[in-house]
């Protein structure tokens, strides 16, 4: 293995990536899911994006903060993207320090992101269930973008310092990765010097975004369900639960492989490396993922928009059609009118 180029004026190391440990003969077959999922990724969230900018009806609280969960899902796979994808496809493992530290603090810097954005999703339902007649007063759309300015401002300022800590380091330890693409808590581990004080801001910094984030959605939760438990009818208690099924969903797939990395890091020594690469892809490349497929199984008007942009697609490069407008008629798709409180987000 290549060693850490160490240059005593301009602190200059390479670093190299690692794959699957042992697979490394099939890298090009195991580029194929990869490919694919990246594909889905950016095809889904674009799909999303691009109807909610065009489509008026679609610009109301709920609809926006799924637009700015689909922007930070497009970033983190731009952000990942070349080195996974050069390690499959290519076997290219080598990266600089310059390159690294970039990659080490916009992929935390969208993780934050998400996180915050998945928080206000969750103040997003607090509001429409537990104070319904005040939603509209409440969520205007300048307060909305403010609060997701507030939310890329928040996460710039606690992980801005991050690249900086590890460029003052000189790197003279083992400089191979056990991921495909560059971590604090490993790039850290590799400097000559004391990393005590990065150390603590590392963890500091995942205290003050991500894990304060999911304390909070979780309260905000217990107050849904406690307002939701004092209603009588059986039918909106229902209704109500039901339009927090796929933000909870996306909740659970953001955060899950994140917790079970922070405790496998902590306790579980001798867990099997695998088992880690699995869970950062799982954390990286699934929310993208399956955040578009959630929420358009789940939104009955982002559903019939996506179907109808579709379907005027179809029509229009068909010679026989006439209109998209016809077309829609033809399979029954008006657009439904929205109602926010009945509505899944």
């Amino acid at each position: 293995m290549m060693s850490a180029v160490n240059d005593t004026k301009s602190n200059s190391a390479v670093f190299l990536l690692t794959g699957i440990p042992g697979l490394e003969d099939v890298h090009l077959w195991i580029s194929i899911p990869f490919c694919f999922m990246y594909v889905i990724s950016i095809v889904g969230n674009s799909v999303i994006l691009f109807i909610i900018k065009t489509d008026s009806s679609l610009h109301e609280p709920m609809y926006i903060f799924l637009s700015m969960l689909a922007v930070t899902d497009l970033g983190v796979l731009i952000a990942t993207m070349p080195t996974i994808l050069g390690i499959y496809l290519f076997n290219f493992t080598e990266i600089s320090l310059d390159v690294c530290l970039a990659q080490l603090f916009f992929i935390p810097l969208l993780q934050c992101t998400e996180s915050c954005i998945l928080l206000l999703v969750a103040f997003d339902r607090f509001i429409a269930i537990c104070n319904p007649l005040r939603y509209a007063s409440i969520l205007t759309l300048p307060r909305i973008a403010k609060m997701g300015l507030v939310a890329v401002l928040r996460s710039v300022v606690i992980i801005f310092p991050l690249p900086f800590l590890l460029k003052r380091f000189r790197y003279c330890r083992a400089n191979v990765l056990s991921h495909s693409y560059c971590l604090f808590q490993e790039v850290m581990k590799m400097a000559c010097s004391d990393f005590t004080i990065n150390n603590i801001y590392g963890l500091f910094a995942k205290l003050l975004t991500m894990e304060l984030d999911l304390l909070l959605i979780f309260l905000s939760y217990v107050m849904i369900l406690k307002t939701v438990l004092s209603v009588v009818s059986h039918a909106e208690y229902l209704r109500a639960l039901n339009t927090c099924v796929s933000h909870l969903c996306t909740v659970l797939l953001f955060y899950t492989p994140d917790i079970s990395l922070s405790v496998i890091h902590r306790f579980g020594t001798s867990s099997s490396p695998l088992l880690h690469i699995i869970l950062s892809y799982i954390s990286l490349l699934f929310p993208p993922l399956m955040n578009p497929i959630m929420y358009s199984v789940k939104s009955k008007h982002l559903r019939v928009r996506i179907i109808r942009l579709f379907i005027k697609e179809k029509f229009s490069s068909s010679p026989s059609s006439s209109t998209g407008d016809m077309g829609d008629e033809k399979y029954g798709l008006p657009i439904p009118s929205c109602t926010l409180t009945s509505e899944t987000t």
